[in-house]
């Protein structure tokens, strides 16, 4: 039986619904995320930066288990698998029913997402080959891009732009997430623990085998899928993997009666339309919170940290790096394959999108702790550098997606546009007489 609404605070069902409804739209999550940022970005430069860090490094959790963790580890790690459950859905949705079943379409984001780890990752080791100080140990960190605050940047700024945009960041902003934590797990993982990396595997097979036979009792999925995140976290692989994992198994296809048609929606639209608010009111709002705290120094702290060429690299990387890594892998492979561009977007759209993937944050800070070591000097120059390169590609994919924003803007103007008054869009009278062309 589900809780009553008045256990949180909410006065009955139709106000819980009417809450949840509004936490489902993109730009409500992406402005409360980019509010929790700025407030914890704030703090952690202000007068209280001590309370702010103490808060962030409180322990809590079962030490037998392992998992006194940190309250910023646990944003980090449990939360965040959270909205990487939903990413999942969303993204098998778009593979097994979407634009993306054709492998012609779903081919240019994944490359584009190996496109923009290489080209970052070039970059900074130009620029610190020759150091011999161990910086060439931070080479992958511009290789991430951030997907929660990329989607949330993408959602605030547009409004306009075609669908088909938002769902080529997803699938490369996952891919890149995904790769990037295949290079922790070879590169930066000191020890895997084979064992609870196999033993993950029993409560997520099992997990699939409920949602495969259409099982929805929450007392059954949640605790099969909280011992796969406890296993994929102790394992030492990054635990929001195990979100992703999750979504993936769930069916998309409607369940259909014995020799009858369809009959309701499948289960990854009804989990995601239960999830979604969770992941977008609190889940994701609250790894902001905890993991933009980052002390600048001010003035002084910035112009000392981007000296270093370590945070160099990473800027390079973040700003230049993807940019080039991801336009110019999607357009030599739209220009010399057979892979193709969704008919409805653009090469400035794709532009804009390259420079949102510029956005490195979780992914970016874990593996600039795992390569100088927490609390060192040069990770402080790692945090402020993702900062930087963070802000400038979201500044610079902002000015041209609202561009690109307008464009598409006026074009749907134009086709409602009815100059004559006889009630029929003069677009589609212009269709009509012109053929095919003239549309």
């Amino acid at each position: 039986m589900p809780a009553s609404p008045r256990l949180f605070g909410l006065g009955s069902w139709s106000e819980a619904s009417r809450i949840t409804a509004v936490l489902r739209r993109e730009t409500v999550g992406g402005a409360l995320l980019l509010a929790a940022a700025v407030t914890a970005l704030v703090w952690a430069n202000s007068p209280w930066s001590a309370a702010y860090h103490s808060l962030m490094d409180l322990r809590v959790g079962p030490s037998a288990l392992h998992l006194d963790l940190t309250l910023a580890t646990w944003a980090a790690d449990g939360l965040l698998a959270i909205f990487f459950f939903v990413v999942g859905l969303e993204l098998k949705r778009e593979f097994v029913a979407g634009d993306l079943r054709d492998p012609a379409r779903a081919a240019l984001p994944i490359v584009a997402a190996v496109g923009g780890m290489v080209a970052p990752a070039l970059i900074y080791v130009l620029i610190n080959g020759l150091a011999a100080d161990g910086a060439l140990r931070g080479w992958a960190v511009p290789t991430a891009t951030d997907i929660a605050f990329a989607v949330a940047v993408l959602a605030v700024v547009s409004s306009h732009l075609p669908i088909a945009l938002r769902t080529f960041l997803l699938t490369l902003a996952v891919v890149d997430d995904l790769l990037a934590v295949t290079v922790i797990a070879i590169f930066y993982t000191d020890e895997l623990n084979v064992a609870a990396l196999a033993g993950a595997m029993v409560p997520l097979a099992l997990f699939a085998l409920a949602v495969q036979k259409r099982i929805r009792s929450w007392w059954l999925l949640i605790p099969l899928a909280v011992v796969t995140w406890v296993l994929m976290h102790e394992s030492g692989v990054h635990a929001t993997v195990a979100g992703v994992l999750l979504g993936f198994t769930v069916p998309v296809l409607r369940s259909r009666a014995a020799g009858g048609p369809e009959a309701g929606p499948g289960l990854a639209e009804h989990f995601e339309h239960r999830i979604r608010p969770l992941s977008a009111g609190v889940a994701v709002p609250l790894f902001a919170f905890a993991a933009a705290g980052v002390t600048v120094g001010g003035l002084v702290g910035l112009g000392s940290a981007l000296r270093d060429p370590v945070a160099l690299g990473i800027v390079a990387g973040l700003v230049i790096g993807k940019f080039l890594g991801v336009f110019g892998t999607t357009y030599l492979v739209g220009r010399f394959t057979r892979a193709t561009l969704d008919e409805g977007l653009a090469w400035r759209d794709v532009g804009g999108v390259a420079m949102l993937a510029g956005i490195g944050f979780t992914v970016s800070l874990l593996i600039g702790d795992l390569a100088f070591g927490i609390g060192s000097e040069r990770d402080d120059h790692v945090k402020v550098a993702v900062l930087t390169g963070s802000v400038v590609s979201a500044t610079l994919a902002t000015i041209v997606l609202r561009s690109r924003n307008r464009v598409y803007r006026a074009l749907e103007e134009d086709q409602l546009r009815d100059d004559d008054g006889d009630g029929i869009p003069d677009a589609y009278q212009r269709g009509k007489q012109d053929g095919p062309a003239g549309r």
